[in-house]
């Protein structure tokens, strides 16, 4: 019986960088497919985040930290002030994608911005990274240049607000059941056997 965990989450997003590890290790010991979805929890013009904010100062002091200490993540909090806008990120993900890289991309877009403090809203930056993962440089430069990916990103916004009624990130659709916020391997285990059993039991 195959199952599908689906992934709202956000490039900026501290905790889907750390919950991303943890859903790895439960679903290579489940042996279920993740999905990823782009959220972005601040699409322009939406102000982003200012890393000298008080709410970002405690939140990472009192939450991200601990937790990052606690999974051994060298997180790093960004120094960017404003946070960048992941528009064009996401939009090269669809390229990615597209191009059969999409887990790699994915991976690769939170260590850039949390482990190694790259700027993930530069175009110049994105293609280096691209090009990282062995994607054309020239042509994925040239989708985030022309927007060529915008309608795809657009639409998929569309979808995690308008139908999988998502509102923050990191969200987890694991059958019928739905997690926010930071998840712990455990718990994805558990709720993954879970519905896998409920889902054995509904094709009898």
């Amino acid at each position: 019986m195959s199952l599908t965990v689906k992934v709202y989450s956000d490039y900026v997003c501290p905790y889907c960088i750390l919950a991303e590890g943890q859903l790895e290790e439960a679903a290579a010991e489940t042996g279920v497919e993740v999905q990823h979805l782009p959220y972005e929890l601040r699409p322009y013009p939406t102000p982003t985040l200012r890393p000298e904010d008080a709410y970002m100062t405690n939140d990472w002091r009192d939450k991200v930290f601990p937790l990052a200490k606690l999974l051994n993540i060298p997180i790093v909090k960004p120094p960017f002030s404003p946070q960048p806008y992941t528009h064009l990120a996401f939009e090269g993900y669809q390229y990615a994608k597209e191009h059969g890289k999409a887990k790699e991309y994915n991976s690769r877009m939170y260590q850039a911005f949390f482990l190694e403090s790259k700027d993930i809203g530069d175009i110049d930056v994105l293609t280096e990274l691209a090009a990282e993962l062995g994607l054309d440089p020239v042509g994925y430069r040239e989708a985030l240049e022309t927007r060529a990916y915008k309608e795809a990103h657009q639409e998929a916004l569309r979808h995690a607000v308008e139908e999988a009624k998502i509102t923050g990130a990191p969200f987890f659709i694991i059958g019928s059941t739905v997690l926010r916020g930071m998840v712990f391997k455990h718990q994805f285990v558990e709720t993954i056997r879970k519905e896998l059993l409920l889902a054995q039991a509904s094709s009898r």
